[in-house]
């Protein structure tokens, strides 16, 4: 298989997992990242000594020789840098959100496809274990329909995590706690249910001095028929709760559960039964102070690799990766309605 070159723009918690990944990877080359701070530019061209670090990603993306962009940044950058790099003919890897308006996702696909280029996003937690398992039954028939779905995110998030950004907490920037900590859920969701078609619920802020929710429930209702429910916060008293999805089937009930997706809690599937002794290595992305989703990138990368080299292998699209845009943007404004309303 030909090796890859990536580029990466942003090196923030997850930029530098990124970095770190692609470094180690055989098939991928780290051509290059470029860091706008100039300390951060200092501290990881020491970490990556011979790597070329730019200033800009317009420097970047005239100088460094990569296929594939990695764009890592804040969210609210997220289409614009994505943007550049399809304008520079490059086939462009986005960490979530895709972006944080469905027009904007949508100018990206339209414009990668124009330029005949690959747009791809970064959902993880389709590699979990407990994912693959139930996403192989879903496939094969086992379950029937989704009559039913519950999703249940409850983390922490102490109050140094929005004081030490910037753009975290901040509406305009990062978009809400859907686009930060429920995305990859409601990925899942909607890869297993079908698009979001209709929602309703409540969300408000109960214990950070931030512009976005960090409480919040909603029902939903599918494209295939599936009800469904979200329960959502960052106030889990110390350290992450839960993170799981319940699916009720005509011929069987599933729960992805543990703090990350990371373990089977139940399952009773028709003539299927769990094997024993099925080994759970999945691992969440650790920031210090605290923790977020699955750390199943180093399996993205070569996702994405076996793609470039034109391979059979399933890598997120920007055509998937918008219906949880779409989803989120959805769900905010039925709850902004209710609250209209009262």
């Amino acid at each position: 298989m030909n090796p890859v070159r990536f580029a990466v723009v942003g090196c923030g918690n997850i930029g530098s997992r990124h970095l770190a990944l692609l470094k180690a990877q055989s098939d991928a080359v780290l051509a290059g990242f470029c860091v706008t701070d100039p300390a951060k530019r200092e501290k990881f061209a020491d970490l990556y000594e011979g790597t070329p670090v730019y200033a800009s990603i317009e420097e970047m993306l005239d100088l460094c020789e990569a296929s594939v962009i990695t764009v890592c940044t804040p969210h609210y950058l997220h289409a614009e840098h994505a943007l550049k790099a399809i304008e520079a003919g490059r086939n462009v890897l986005v960490e979530k959100p895709m972006a944080l308006r469905s027009q904007d996702a949508s100018q990206m696909i339209q414009a990668a496809a124009k330029a005949g280029v690959l747009l791809m996003v970064v959902k993880q937690n389709r590699h979990n274990i407990p994912v693959v398992l139930t996403r192989q039954a879903f496939d094969a028939g086992r379950f029937g329909r989704i009559l039913m779905a519950q999703c249940n995110v409850v983390w922490n998030r102490y109050a140094g995590y929005y004081t030490q950004s910037p753009w975290l907490g901040r509406k305009e920037f990062e978009g809400g706690a859907l686009y930060t900590q429920v995305s990859h859920f409601l990925d899942l969701l909607i890869w297993l249910c079908g698009d979001v078609v209709d929602a309703g619920g409540k969300f408000e802020t109960k214990n950070h001095a931030i512009d976005i929710e960090d409480c919040g429930t909603a029902w939903l209702r599918f494209a295939s028929g599936t009800m469904g429910s979200l329960f959502w916060t960052t106030c889990a008293y110390n350290r992450n709760f839960e993170g799981s999805i319940t699916l009720v089937g005509e011929h069987g009930i599933v729960k992805i559960g543990g703090q990350y997706l990371n373990r089977i809690e139940h399952w009773d599937v028709e003539g299927l039964p769990l094997q024993e002794g099925t080994q759970w290595v999945d691992r969440p992305n650790s920031y210090g102070h605290y923790q977020g989703s699955s750390s199943n990138h180093d399996k993205v990368i070569q996702d994405v690799i076996r793609r470039i080299n034109r391979e059979d292998v399933r890598v997120v699209s920007g055509e998937d990766g918008i219906r949880t845009v779409q989803a989120i943007e959805l769900i905010y404004a039925k709850c902004a309605e209710r609250r209209e309303l009262r």
